[in-house]
């Protein structure tokens, strides 16, 4: 399948991918960041996976959420009667619980599960055996429990069922996941655990604060986003997928399931203007845990609960999805001089005290004045950049933008917060910034600013420029910018990153990509802050448009052959739609 024929649920801790045709192909336990017990979404049959569906191996007719919650329906009509799939992971307990319900909505309808558990993302092939009537799957440090009625024949290294399902008729299927080291787990009452995770939902969707014409598609995404958080720590990862590809058959193939302090920060402030300040103060905390100890050590890049050491690795007995390899886990990324972080993190901090998030205690803004320190230090050395790339270090004029945008916020709290640092300094860092980005890059003779110093690529981040207040909108150069942007980075109506070709050198990787989504969201917010907001609304409900039938979205996308390419669903790509949306309502 497509990467847009999946849907995510998900506890807060960890999710899976649904199929539209009713299989589990990748979950992760007990963390986002866990070894996989289904990853057929990066191989085959043989690297696990769990499909429940009409025997004859319909597709789906249609699926939804319930509601504004994380529970999905799918619903099959066939030729005897129409069924109902219910999946969902209830909030966790002790354990993790993923649920699956059967429900007979008309006629009677012929079922079958098929079930292949492998552990360690589909290379252990675990012990299966019945205990009172329950299979318990065993390999390693892993356990699962399933809990059914129905009786599952086991064969070739998994086990199947078929059943008959009528109208009115329910059939509940329990996976549990253990330590197996411990015990089986407490069992749940599926028709209780999904009242309760529709009313944890829903209670939760009741405090947000979003308006405006496009509030559907804004409430999905901070669901999204809510479901991309790791609860215990207040971490937010990227997204819950490794190594889908942003090219078919090529090498950028990243591991998302990490939590970037670039990304997190601006789900803050998704959060923030949403109205979940509760969240947002978790990720405060989470960030203080997180970049604790010297300045010149802070990564861009954490574990769920702060863990630095993420080494990069190939799976090699994965074929990746489409062919598309390698298979990595980890991120090499993690140790990369990212300048730009320190103005997103200090910028959604600002906003966050702005929206009426508690002012930071005395450690909080210490800690603050002390990254401000390294960045007096290191802002005018070269950088991977927001891209990470990993060609060469460049100065990055995006990045150079939002360590301006780090000085000016602190200089902001000094005189609007009213907390004490020294503002003459910073002012002066500021400004001496400002002006060596408009001289060196700028290019006059074509009237726009570019990617880096002296280059004369163009960097669909330069879009941010307005956005984040480093120049007015109605500045001539940013007018400029924009235009030129347009005019080089697009790709049927939609932007690229910066310009990606065979030769290129920018990232140091071969191949090409799909445009980034987020880019285009960029731009429909450029065109709504220099006055052309007719043109920023049409681009925007076209990205809208792109969402799949359940409101999700990756990170890329690839307009000839209009699919979806990149991890997913991706919380960067959410949270610019959010806060596009807020920007043209």
């Amino acid at each position: 399948m497509r990467i847009e024929d999946y849907a995510l649920i998900g506890d807060t801790r960890s999710a899976a991918l649904v199929g539209r045709d009713g299989s589990i192909d990748w979950l992760c336990l007990p963390r986002f960041d866990s070894p996989s017990c289904f990853a057929k979404l990066l191989g085959d049959e043989s690297n696990g996976f769990w499909r429940l569906a009409p025997a004859g191996h319909e597709m789906a007719v249609r699926r939804a959420y319930v509601n504004d919650t994380l529970i999905l329906e799918t619903v099959w009509e066939t030729s005897t009667g129409t069924v109902k799939v219910i999946d969902f992971m209830p909030p966790r307990h002790a354990n993790p619980d993923l649920v699956r319900i059967v429900e007979g909505v008309s006629g009677t309808v012929d079922m079958t599960v098929e079930i292949s558990i492998r552990f360690d993302y589909g290379r252990i092939v675990p012990w299966i055996r019945l205990i009172d009537g329950h299979l318990h799957a065993i390999g390693g440090p892993d356990s699962v429990w399933i809990h059914a009625s129905l009786h599952l024949e086991g064969n070739e290294y998994r086990h199947t069922g078929t059943f008959a399902i009528a109208a009115g008729e329910r059939q509940a299927f329990v996976f549990a996941w253990q330590p197996s080291h411990q015990p089986e787990p407490d069992g749940i009452e599926p028709s209780e655990q999904l009242t309760e995770t529709r009313l944890f939902w829903e209670e939760w969707v009741s405090h947000c604060q979003a308006t405006g014409p496009w509030r559907d598609a804004v409430v999905r995404s901070l669901i999204t986003l809510k479901a991309l958080t790791y609860s215990p720590t207040g971490g937010i990862v990227a997204a819950p997928t490794t190594s889908l590809p942003e090219h078919i058959g090529g090498v950028r193939n990243w591991d998302y399931r990490y939590c970037w302090l670039r990304d997190a920060a601006m789900t803050l402030d998704a959060l923030s203007n949403a109205g979940y300040l509760t969240e947002a103060g978790a990720w405060l905390d989470w960030l203080l845990r997180a970049v604790a100890g010297r300045p010149e050590d802070l990564q861009v890049m954490y574990g769920v609960a702060g863990e630095r050491r993420l080494p990069e690795q190939t799976i090699d007995w994965l074929a990746g999805y489409e062919g598309s390899r390698p298979v990595r886990i980890g991120n090499d990324a993690v140790s990369q001089l990212q300048l730009d972080v320190y103005g997103q993190v200090f910028g959604c901090l600002f906003q966050a005290r702005k929206h009426g998030m508690p002012p930071p205690d005395d450690y909080a803004w210490s800690t603050v004045c002390k990254l401000m320190d390294f960045i007096e230090r290191s802002w005018d050395q070269p950088d991977e950049g927001l891209w990470e790339v990993r060609g060469r270090r460049r100065h990055f004029v995006h990045s150079k933008v939002m360590v301006w945008v780090a000085a000016d916020r602190l200089v902001r709290a000094v005189e609007e917060l009213d907390r004490t640092g020294p503002v003459e300094r910073w002012r002066a860092m500021r400004d001496r910034i400002h002006a060596e980005v408009c001289d060196k890059g700028f290019d006059p003779e074509r009237g726009t600013f570019t990617q880096s110093y002296g280059s004369r690529e163009l960097d669909a981040a330069l879009l941010l420029i307005p956005i984040v207040g480093f120049l007015p909108p109605e500045d001539p150069r940013v007018m400029g910018t924009i235009d030129a942007v347009q005019r080089e980075l697009m790709k049927d109506g939609l932007l690229l990153r910066y310009p990606a070709s065979e030769r290129n050198d920018i990232d140091g990787l071969p191949g090409t990509e799909g445009v980034f989504l987020a880019s285009s969201f960029w731009l429909a917010e450029a065109l709504a802050l220099v006055g052309r907001k007719e043109e920023a609304i049409e681009l925007f409900e076209r990205l809208l448009a792109l969402t799949n039938d359940v409101g999700l979205l990756a990170e890329e996308y690839d307009p000839v052959q209009a699919r979806q390419l990149g991890n997913f669903p991706q919380a960067f790509t959410h949270i610019h739609l959010i806060h596009t949306a807020q920007a043209l309502s």
